[in-house]
């Protein structure tokens, strides 16, 4: 079996375009489209459709593509388990991630690992948790950071609990209190995620018996911020994600207190997989976190 059409078959569905999935592919928009025709001529039916818009699967296409996506992901693991019998830590991890650990802990950890492994490279997916629990699900990661507790179906380990903190204008009546009372957010313009992404604010305001005045939703994180900057509203938000930050807005504790907790799950069993997990969890584990 020649899996390479299989691969550029999953790279066009996960770009979106022929065009793009050649760029990233390295080819020609033309290879890219033989490949997916000599494709769909061996399996004996069409695999995707071709607009203006870009490419969408086909019913067939559908139903192949988990099996797709696990082919894949078990030629992945065949290359790094030969390659660790050979004594070469080589492949490719692939990691998704939501934006704070995206932007907070996957660099230092992966300058970390580099260093060790320069052979093993990376793909990195990021989303939201709704995104990062599908990719888990279907075998697009690896590796995939998530909010927890969590029903999938992998090896899911506990990482940090991290503070969730309400995020004022700076020029509100809230910006000097010592703490934001989540009752106020029934009455206050409240900026939300998506509500398949909003387990965090969601679990703290159920948990407090409070229903928020939602006026705006979002997908984007830092959107939020900009909003809430501009005086549209209150939201609340984990400490990872406004660590560092300089947003012209006042960040208080929650009152009363909440947390999420982040956790990793571990798809493949691949050996640059495991290791880059064992790295993952020392870094956060040593404190490295800070």
């Amino acid at each position: 079996m020649n899996i390479s059409k299989y691969e550029t078959f999953l790279a066009t569905i996960e770009a979106g375009s022929l065009t793009q999935a050649a760029e990233n592919l390295g080819c020609t928009q033309s290879a890219v489209s033989h490949s997916i025709a000599s494709l769909e001529a061996e399996l004996g039916f069409p695999l995707i459709t071709r607009s203006r818009g870009g490419v969408k699967l086909t019913e067939e296409g559908e139903k192949l593509l988990p099996a797709v996506r696990a082919l894949m992901a078990s030629a992945e693991s065949l290359e790094q388990t030969a390659s660790s019998i050979r004594g070469l830590q080589a492949g490719t991890v692939r990691i998704g991630a939501f934006t704070s650990v995206a932007v907070h802990w996957l660099p230092p950890i992966l300058k970390r690992f580099q260093t060790d492994y320069p052979n093993v490279d990376f793909r990195l997916l990021n989303g939201d948790y709704h995104d990062v629990d599908q990719w888990v699900q279907d075998g697009s990661v690896d590796i995939g950071f998530i909010n927890m507790p969590n029903d999938l179906d992998c090896e899911c380990i506990a990482l940090m609990e991290d503070r969730l903190l309400a995020i004022v204008p700076e020029d509100s009546r809230f910006a000097t209190y010592p703490k934001f009372p989540l009752i106020e957010c029934e009455t206050e313009p409240f900026i939300s995620l998506l509500e398949s992404s909003d387990h965090d604010a969601r679990k703290a305001l159920d948990s407090a018996g409070v229903k928020p005045n939602v006026r705006f939703y979002t997908k984007d994180d830092y959107a939020i911020i900009a909003m809430v900057e501009q005086g549209l509203g209150v939201s609340i938000m984990p400490e990872l994600l406004l660590k560092g930050r300089r947003d012209r807005v006042r960040i208080l504790p929650l009152q009363p207190e909440a947390v999420r907790t982040i956790g990793l799950a571990v798809v493949s069993k691949g050996p640059a997989a495991l290791k880059f997990a064992e790295y993952v969890i020392d870094f956060v584990r040593n404190g490295r976190t800070q």
